[in-house]
């Protein structure tokens, strides 16, 4: 038999103490990997948003002829991204009930029909007049829409501005027509009512005496 002397107070010999230390790199990288995921995330959400960042209007499903009664029938839905709030506020949201309202100019297939083309059967009582105006006579941005008074200046000098109508809507007009400065012109069609009608004589004498003038009003 063998024996194994143990010595007393001694006992076997301990293992060496193990310390849990962290990897504190590894924390950095799951709050940057979380970071991350976030910016994506957000960056992709923003995708999203301005992707569909549409405005749904009515557009002409055929030809459409002025005087006639607008219906459903007659239009078609489209989704088109504007640049600006004026250009989308120019054309008649899908929401839009047509019921009542009239063709108030001539629609091409496919266009997009302006608020200003359709009109109330009341407005369609009313008197086209062409004016020439020259460029520096009107706003260079004058739009079909815009609510205009029509003044007139002598070519007379010393000779007073007159006014000729007030709040009068612009039907139509042209591009430039003409070289350049006071020889370019522009052709604009005015919307005249009832009670408009009775100056119209006196208002194309003095236009033969003098030149148009356009002033837009604001809103």
């Amino acid at each position: 038999m063998v024996e194994t002397a143990v010595r007393s107070g001694f006992g076997a010999p301990s293992a060496p103490a193990q310390r849990n230390r962290k990897a504190r790199w590894k924390d950095g990288r799951l709050v940057l990997g979380v970071l991350l995921v976030a910016v994506t995330a957000l960056a992709g959400a923003r995708l999203l948003s301005s992707a569909d960042d549409t405005t749904t209007i009515w557009a002409a499903k055929h030809d459409l002829k002025v005087g006639v009664p607008l219906t459903d029938d007659d239009l078609t839905t489209v989704r088109v991204r504007f640049t600006s709030t004026n250009d989308s506020e120019r054309y008649l949201a899908a929401d839009a009930d047509v019921k009542g309202l009239v063709v108030g100019r001539a629609i091409d297939q496919g266009e997009f029909l302006p608020k200003d083309a359709a009109v109330a059967k009341s407005d369609q009582d009313r008197t086209e007049l062409p004016l020439s105006v020259a460029t520096g006579r009107l706003p260079s941005d004058t739009a079909v829409g815009d609510i205009v008074d029509v003044w007139v200046v002598p070519k007379e000098e010393g000779q007073p501005a007159r006014p000729l109508w007030s709040s009068v809507r612009v039907l139509q007009i042209d591009s430039v027509k003409g070289v350049a400065g006071s020889t370019a012109r522009r052709q604009v069609l005015i919307g005249l009512t009832a009670a408009d009608l009775p100056r119209i004589p006196a208002a194309l004498t003095a236009l033969g005496a003098g030149e148009p003038t356009l002033v837009r009003k604001a809103g």
